[in-house]
């Protein structure tokens, strides 16, 4: 182990021991605001999904310019996540917070109102800006008012367990509202969330940044945001166009060669937007992986459900919707399990422990069959499956938070809400053109949606893998007997 790495491992340890063993009243507030923005974030990347067609021929969007409505949203949800968590930690975490809530609400009252293409267009380049500024300033401030161990892991596994039941609630939110209401209703609903923690956040979330602020690496900033941004939409294009088209391949290769580009500029300036020596952290680098994986596979592993449900077994689409619910309940129980399985095994063997949880159920669904009586196979390996990747998620983001200082949190959790927005976007383009090769070949659509599960859960296991490899024991006996008193 390097000297950086060891003197981190001692930070760690200390803060753990040094750590709280109880939420005060303040602290709870604090947490109930970052939850529910998290939450409400979470619902709106997914609230919009079974509204599409409806709001298409409300505003006169083409059939080929559909798509732009969750594009425009995903590319600044994820090119500028890095950017803005950096920010966070150099000019005040509850600044940008606060200022990106103000702009999600502004966005959200404008989509409602939108009357045309470009109106809400636009609206949804706001709503990815003002997610690019929340997530990573909202995470960093959960990070820096929670010191490392039980108070951290708790919050986090939280965290992950309204994140992941928000995207499962945007999905059957966006349909009751459509139906019942309007689809305006699914921005609308972002209002009075914004109000309410704009009003009380001020009140009892302290500022947090550096005393003394370094220059904004400008260069930096430039050539990473325009790679991720080539990256990201890169990765929508292969959706819709096949990842050997020119659509596909260009772009990706011009984000590559600008974050290579951003490599070299960070080996010279003096105040990197990111330092090196934080990317070089195993856990950092290695947990960011394992994030990665873990977002990827189960965000697109609803991709071959979705057609499963209805093209195999015939069910409507508001009862798929629904039963992606079993995956949603699994989810919630991994995240209120986790804390208490990092407090007893540590992050890495929680990283395991849940990936072979993940990978094992994940496999069993190859076994679906074209009758309904199928169905409980996959509910119950869906459950079971979204415990593990839950497991994952919040193992991930202990270990790509944990051994840095205060003022290096908005970076890790920039990164780490990159790392989660580029595997969500990634997934889905990687599942379709499996299914669409795979189902070519086979005698039914029924044999390419296995092949597809087949290689998600191929992915789980690389992902498991790296964390057994890569990544160092990180058990401690201070964290299990702390936790042991929640």
């Amino acid at each position: 182990m390097s000297v950086t790495e060891t003197e981190a491992a001692d930070a760690a340890g200390s803060a753990v021991a040094e750590a709280p063993s109880a939420l005060t009243g303040r602290l709870r507030l604090v947490l109930v605001m970052l939850l529910a923005t998290q939450f409400m974030l979470a619902v709106d990347f997914a609230i919009l999904n079974v509204a599409l067609p409806v709001i298409g021929k409300g505003l006169g969007f083409s059939l080929a310019h559909l798509q732009w409505i969750g594009t425009s949203f995903a590319l600044c949800a994820a090119g500028f996540t890095l950017l803005f968590g950096r920010v966070a930690d150099l000019f005040g975490r509850r600044r940008l917070f606060l200022g990106g809530l103000v702009v999600l609400g502004g966005a959200s009252m404008l989509g409602g109102l939108a009357q045309n293409p470009e109106m809400l267009i636009t609206a949804r380049v706001l709503q990815g800006l003002a997610t690019a500024a929340v997530t990573p300033a909202a995470l960093s401030l959960m990070t820096t008012s929670f010191p490392e161990g039980p108070l951290r892991q708790k919050a986090l596994g939280l965290n992950g367990a309204l994140m992941s039941s928000g995207f499962t609630t945007g999905a059957i939110l966006g349909g009751v509202l459509t139906d019942l209401l309007s689809w305006r209703w699914a921005f609308f609903i972002n209002v009075p969330v914004a109000l309410a923690v704009l009003v009380i956040a001020p009140t009892v979330i302290k500022e947090s940044r550096v005393d003394d602020r370094p220059k904004l690496d400008l260069p930096g900033a430039l050539t990473v945001t325009l790679g991720l941004l080539a990256v990201i939409f890169g990765l929508t294009q292969a959706g819709e166009k096949g990842w050997g088209s020119a659509g596909t391949l260009l772009p990706l290769a011009a984000g590559v060669l600008l974050l290579v580009l951003f490599r070299a500029i960070e080996r010279r300036v003096s105040a990197p937007l990111v330092p090196l020596g934080v990317l070089g952290r195993r856990s950092v680098a290695w947990g960011n992986v394992a994030g990665l994986i873990a977002f990827l596979t189960e965000c697109s592993l609803v991709f071959p459900l979705t057609l499963y449900l209805q093209d195999v077994l015939g069910f409507s689409p508001l009862a798929a919707g629904l039963s992606f619910g079993v995956l949603g309940l699994g989810t919630v129980t991994g995240g209120v399990t986790a804390p208490r399985v990092i407090g007893k095994l540590g992050s890495k063997q929680t990283l395991i422990v849940g990936g072979v949880l993940q990978a094992v159920f994940t496999f069993a669904m190859m076994g679906i069959g074209d009758d309904r009586a199928w169905l409980w196979l996959m509910l119950g390996a869906s459950f079971l499956g979204g415990i593990g990747n839950m497991l994952v998620i919040v193992g991930f983001m202990v270990t790509a938070t944990s051994g840095l200082a205060d003022h290096e949190q908005g970076l890790a959790t920039g990164l780490a809400t990159m790392t989660q927005q580029v595997g969500i976007t990634m997934g889905t383009p990687i599942m379709s053109a499996v299914v669409t090769a795979a189902g070519a070949g086979a005698a039914s659509i029924l044999g390419g949606l296995r092949v597809a599960i087949g290689v998600n859960a191929g992915i789980v296991v690389l992902g498991l893998l790296t964390s057994a490899i890569f990544l160092r024991s990180d058990r401690t006996p201070a964290s299990s007997r702390v936790l042991s008193r929640w």
